[in-house]
């Protein structure tokens, strides 16, 4: 199953350096829960839009860690990962978890990981404003949240496993 794991700069390091994030680690992904929420049925089903999905619940996440994790890079990460299903347990049940919210019990190691999502420098201040007031936001928050839009109208760049240790070297 691909998975869309929030991470940050600090949790991208320690991928590359030990190989591996010990799980077990929330992460999202198409779920019966994301696919009825957005009314479609298996057949109707667009997978690279339900996942896009699935990757944007993934980046707010994303801006939640940042919040704790003063010392990470001020830009939103994702990891997009291939886990056995049997590794995953779906929550779409939990009425506090976002659609898509599954939990990974298993380890994720680097060779599961097919490509990192990061922003860009241009998203530094945006994702720092977010950060500040995500929270305020997800409790319903008008203002907070038109800070949140901001930074999550930045598209997040691409890159392939091999490029995540030169791109953070470059953080």
């Amino acid at each position: 199953m691909r998975v869309y794991l929030p991470a940050t700069t600090t949790v991208l390091r320690t991928l590359v350096d030990e190989g591996r994030l010990p799980g077990p680690l929330t992460a999202f992904a198409v779920t019966p829960g994301l696919r009825s929420f957005y009314a479609v049925s298996e057949a109707e089903a667009n997978t690279e839009e339900l996942e896009y999905a699935a990757l944007l619940t993934a980046a707010r996440a994303s801006l939640r860690l940042l919040d704790v994790d003063p010392t990470a890079a001020r830009r939103r990460v994702v990891l997009a990962a291939d886990v056995p299903d049997s590794a995953v347990e779906v929550r779409d049940d939990d009425p506090d978890a976002d659609r898509g919210t599954v939990r990974v019990t298993a380890d994720i190691g680097l060779r599961d990981v097919a490509s990192a999502q990061i922003d860009d420098t241009e998203a530094e201040n945006d994702v720092r404003a977010a950060v500040n007031v995500v929270l305020e936001a997800d409790l319903g928050s008008d203002d907070a949240q038109f800070v949140v839009d901001q930074a999550e109208g930045h598209e997040l760049g691409w890159y392939a496993t091999q490029e995540i240790g030169p791109a953070l070297d470059l953080l």
